[in-house]
């Protein structure tokens, strides 16, 4: 996550129009940027990625770097923190300026926050125990994008939560996704490194939007020049039957 949030000033609750106070009404954006440049876009592949897979559900939202709202005492206290990554699923499709659970009817189902010198204890104790305990969030991964040896995910089970076991190929299951964290070397806005993202049950990347768009225009790619190909064997075929193309293209 970023540095700690700076203190921002919110109006007394009898100052609001309304009570308890909205996405509209709550501070959405404190201008500090993400850890680094590689946070950034670590971040914005797991959203990229994310979004392709929500394209084939009826619902659901994912977003990062945002404000997460859980209590009242939160927003009397200025106490405003929200994970690199998280996901809500069975809630409708749609912009947010900020997570309020108390509007939107729901939490996160998975989380993840990414590592850095000045986060790392942080996200490793506080925050662990702010989603174990008192958001509930049914799984919380994180990682480290300078160490990628430094990840790990739990479940929650009851009121603790468990580690989530590294399977035989590597990777971090998610039981509320159906999807798996894995590990991938790769190159991703001109950076060499290895990032996590999304796969599938069967070993398949989640593609990126930019990635599902080049599939789609290799697949009409390939499409025509079967079409090519087609039309080429017909034309072979009714050459040998003696049909003259030429006149029959006249006609």
């Amino acid at each position: 996550m970023t540095n700690p949030k700076p203190i921002i000033e919110v109006p007394d609750p009898v100052d609001l129009p309304d009570w308890p106070p909205t996405q509209d009404e709550l501070p959405y954006d404190d201008g500090v940027p993400m850890e680094s440049w590689r946070h950034k876009c670590q971040m914005d592949l797991l959203i990229s990625v994310t979004q392709t897979w929500l394209q084939q559900r009826p619902d659901g939202f994912v977003s990062g770097n945002m404000f997460l709202y859980y209590s009242l005492e939160q927003t009397r206290s200025r106490n405003f923190r929200g994970p690199d990554y998280f996901v809500v699923l069975g809630v409708p499709k749609g912009e947010r300026k900020s997570w309020v659970i108390w509007e939107q009817g729901k939490g996160p189902d998975v989380v993840i926050e990414l590592l850095s010198p000045s986060t790392a204890q942080d996200d490793k104790t506080s925050k662990k125990q702010l989603y174990e305990q008192i958001i509930r969030v049914p799984e919380y991964f994180w990682f480290d994008p300078f160490e990628p040896e430094d990840w790990a995910g739990f479940r929650l089970r009851g009121d603790r939560y468990e580690p989530i076991e590294v399977d035989a190929e590597g990777r971090l299951p998610s039981a509320v996704l159906g999807l798996y964290l894995v590990k991938w070397e790769g190159r991703f806005r001109d950076i060499e490194t290895t990032w996590i993202r999304w796969a599938t049950p069967a070993g398949e990347l989640v593609p990126t939007e930019a990635e599902l768009e080049r599939q789609r225009a290799e697949q009409e790619r390939q499409r025509a020049e079967q079409a090519e190909q087609r039309a080429e064997r017909l034309a072979q075929k009714l050459r040998e039957l003696g049909v003259d193309l030429d006149v029959v293209m006249d006609k």
